[in-house]
């Protein structure tokens, strides 16, 4: 009997010592209490954001973090619940994917939160207000919002010289092209949308060409909206459906470019070309464009199916956040030790650069 309480008492410190990982889990329990370290995501569903999220897991892991995922899931009200019970739980710091990026009252609502509690915020990804931020000593993690939007519309500037007769399908010496925004009040959407068709804009008529058309003159904005504000493949689908039972070969007014603010809405245009024969294998391509170089939209670029995108750095955005939350837990300096590369503004932004990526 002795004996076998032996074994069975081992066998509980295994399991016991396994357990002390540090570490978290997606919407799951921290490994160890109550965790240092919480981390909002607007959303899990956002192609881009899974890989960010993958790799801060992994940064997190390797600097000795316990930390803990929430999924607000589109839902501004669902991640102020999140934050109230991380604090409540203990949580020093902070991550923030701010579902509502446009607000500046649920940022100030977040940092009174946090300062009641003693703890530290650093905002990432979806932008927020340098007053706000910089009032309260808070830090952002993001990209130089028109980077994204002027490489872009370079590219598309560029390819469009180098390709302009085979893509101008209709021979009127004028490129269509449809604009996909990922949300209305989000200021990566608002720059690279105007930036995006701008800077195409300066290529061709530095060329002689004339500027971009939008496929339908009559409108009074220049872009098709995510309404649910979460740049899907699915809302990006759905509208090209929608206008590609309009605008056509048949009718002579075919759609000639997409620009997309991200690729997985740039994926989801593509998806409605192929169910009506384009980009696909041996037939007419319709160049496409986006930004995030998603491992998917460079598959799609190695295919042919899609033309451009710009890539958004998911693993120096996951390094740089990591860097400022242990340095945070640690209450050192929160750009210490910060890699070289990234851009530093003032004492509350690091900027990751963005690069352009057709597949070469």
């Amino acid at each position: 009997m002795k004996k076998l309480l032996s074994v069975l008492l081992a066998v509980l410190m295994v399991f016991a010592l396994a357990g002390c990982k540090n570490g978290g889990n997606e919407g799951g329990e921290p490994t160890t209490g109550a965790e240092d370290v919480a981390v909002f995501w607007y959303t899990y569903s956002d192609v881009y954001l899974s890989s960010v999220r993958a790799a801060m897991n992994e940064a997190m892991d390797k600097a000795g973090l316990n930390y803990k995922d929430y999924d607000a899931n589109g839902s501004q009200a669902d991640q102020t619940n999140q934050i109230d019970t991380a604090l409540a739980a203990g949580a020093k710091v902070l991550v923030v994917n701010q579902v509502d990026s446009g607000s500046d009252d649920v940022t100030k609502t977040i940092l009174d939160k946090a300062a009641a509690a003693g703890a530290k915020v650093v905002f990432f990804n979806r932008g927020v207000s340098e007053d706000v931020l910089t009032a309260a000593g808070a830090t952002f993690v993001g990209t130089d919002y028109e980077q994204a939007g002027h490489m872009e519309g370079k590219m598309i500037g560029e390819y469009l010289i180098a390709n302009y007769e085979a893509t101008d399908l209709n021979g009127d010496g004028v490129i269509q092209y449809v604009m996909f925004k990922g949300d209305e009040a989000n200021p990566e959407a608002i720059c690279r949308t105007q930036f995006g068709q701008e800077d195409a804009d300066a290529v061709l008529t530095a060329n002689g060409k004339p500027a971009l058309a939008y496929f339908d003159a009559a409108a009074t904005t220049k872009y098709l909206l995510d309404a649910n504000g979460t740049w899907s493949a699915a809302a990006a689908n759905e509208h090209m459906e929608t206008v590609l039972s309009q605008y056509n070969a048949d009718n002579g007014n075919m759609i000639e470019l997409v620009i997309a603010n991200n690729d997985d809405m740039a994926l989801g245009a593509i998806e409605s070309l192929k169910n009506h024969g384009y980009n696909k294998e041996g037939e007419t391509v319709i160049p496409v464009f986006g930004v995030d170089a998603t491992d998917a939209a460079k598959a799609a670029i190695k295919e042919g199916s899609m033309t451009g995108t710009v890539k958004q750095d998911a693993v120096g955005m996951a390094d740089a956040v990591t860097t400022i939350a242990k340095n945070y837990a640690e209450g050192a300096d929160a750009f210490a030790g910060m890699n070289a590369a990234y851009e530093l503004v003032g004492t509350w932004r690091v900027n990751i650069p963005y690069s352009a990526y057709n597949g070469e």
